[in-house]
């Protein structure tokens, strides 16, 4: 974090547990404002786990936004009627914004979760659609718009986009230091000009991915592996 510090606001965890919940209380204490998620999967006793802990957390004065979730329908391990109630509860319980993490178009074509967070958290990735590199911003404004119409005049805060620097191609999306740098620089001042929240996927790159993501998972890094800028 005190790498991170003089580049970015906010610090954003994935899950409300364990180290990723110290994340948040340090992050907190060197003055970033926090994106704390509860980490929710088919297990529903350490889903409770997690609620808890973001609960905790939030009214603990260490959260300024609560994601309920990170792709979890996404990944098809819970229900829409289940993430509904998990974010009602939380909503109920604390005093900042909450919200759902997930794809963009999950926004769009699920409308009660949409309705059901104060704030639309969506991901957006242009690398991950076979987007080419050359229309990837045109492609990523599209995104966000198709979660802001879901939104309906919700604020909308783009929670993941990015372009991996090595790697595999997918489709006419092709990995390398070029098109990493210019995707990087055309999103940034683009969120800049339009006053776009965005969180920039990722900070380091993390190269346990490749078992999820194949070899393109390892390069998504602002920073490499030893923590050495890129740029």
């Amino acid at each position: 974090m005190q790498i991170l510090k003089p580049h970015t606001e906010w610090i954003r965890t994935f899950s409300s547990l364990d180290e990723h919940g110290r994340i948040a209380q340090f992050a907190k204490g060197l003055g970033f404002k926090t994106l704390v998620g509860a980490w929710l999967s088919s297990d529903k006793g350490k889903n409770e786990e997690e609620i808890n802990g973001l609960i905790d957390l939030s009214n603990a004065g260490f959260v300024d936004v609560a994601a309920v979730g990170n792709e979890v329908i996404y990944r098809k391990e819970l229900d829409e009627e289940s993430l509904v109630s998990y974010i009602n509860n939380v909503k109920q319980r604390v005093n900042v914004p909450v919200g759902y993490v997930d794809a963009y178009y999950e926004f769009r074509d699920r409308p009660n979760i949409s309705d059901a967070c104060d704030v639309i958290l969506a991901n957006c990735y242009p690398f991950w659609e076979g987007c080419s590199a050359e229309y990837a911003l045109i492609y990523m404004k599209d995104m966000y718009q198709e979660a802001t119409k879901a939104a309906k005049g919700k604020k909308v805060i783009i929670t993941e986009t990015g372009w991996p620097s090595e790697g595999s191609s997918l489709g006419g999306a092709k990995p390398s230091y070029s098109n990493y740098l210019k995707y990087f620089i055309n999103s940034q001042l683009w969120s800049k000009n339009e006053n776009i929240d965005m969180f920039y996927f990722s900070s380091f790159d993390e190269s346990w991915k490749v078992d999820a993501e194949g070899d393109v998972g390892a390069f998504w890094g602002l920073w490499d592996k030893l923590e050495k800028l890129k740029f």
